[in-house]
């Protein structure tokens, strides 16, 4: 099972399951020539997708096209069913910087087959992190800048008061779905930039100068 880093705890924290919101920034939805959606857009990952600061992102060699997507990712400290919106914000352990790697290539020929995105989205090391700020020193209803830069060009950058839905909307949300659980990790939408990032890419995403993550892009190794 993947785990992450709670800035200030002693010991990493394990990770149930990942839950991401696609379409949540409306300029994003745009350039993917797609509607706004009237409720959230979910799917998942396996926790097995996490990795750290300085580790590789390894693109498969069923791919040839990895795009970025930058997203403020939430760490639950506490979990459950059907919750309230008023009462989602006390869920909150930490908060982190993420990217949501999607083979674009696979991920389209699944849409036009109208097949699932899991392996479009779900593959080793398709979940980077950075350590995560605890939520009791972001104060309540935090607003953070997030941005995504490849080689030191900065590609995408946007304030989560931009988002279509807001997190204590998202965690109401997808309560009445899946049973929440401590340790689960959402990602909440990525704006609008994103693009391809090619092995010998460095990447970095930021967090309102709080957290980032840095990753070398490298090409899976021909299998033996």
């Amino acid at each position: 099972m993947g785990t992450i880093n709670i800035i200030g705890s002693k010991a990493p924290v394990q990770v149930p399951k990942i839950i991401c919101v696609g379409r949540n920034y409306r300029e994003h939805a745009s350039e993917m020539k797609a509607e706004v959606p009237s409720d959230p857009v979910l799917f998942l990952k396996p926790p097995t997708a996490i990795v750290h600061s300085g580790e590789n992102i390894v693109r498969p060699l069923f791919s040839k096209e990895m795009h970025h997507e930058v997203e403020l990712v939430v760490a639950l400290g506490s979990g459950g069913k059907d919750i309230h919106p008023a009462k989602t914000w006390g869920l909150i352990a930490g908060y982190a910087v993420g990217l949501d790697m999607t083979l674009r290539d696979v991920q389209g020929v699944a849409k036009q087959k109208g097949l699932p995105w899991a392996i479009a989205k779900g593959f080793d090391t398709s979940a980077p992190v950075s350590d995560f700020l605890p939520a009791a020193s972001a104060g309540p209803r935090p607003i953070f800048d997030i941005e995504c830069s490849v080689n030191g060009t900065v590609r995408q950058r946007v304030s989560t008061s931009a988002m279509i839905f807001e997190l204590a909307y998202i965690l109401h949300y997808i309560s009445t779905i899946f049973t929440l659980e401590a340790g689960d990790l959402i990602f909440t939408g990525t704006p609008e930039g994103v693009g391809p990032v090619r092995p010998g890419d460095t990447i970095e995403a930021k967090l309102s100068g709080f957290a980032s993550t840095r990753h070398s892009i490298v090409s899976a190794a021909p299998s033996r």
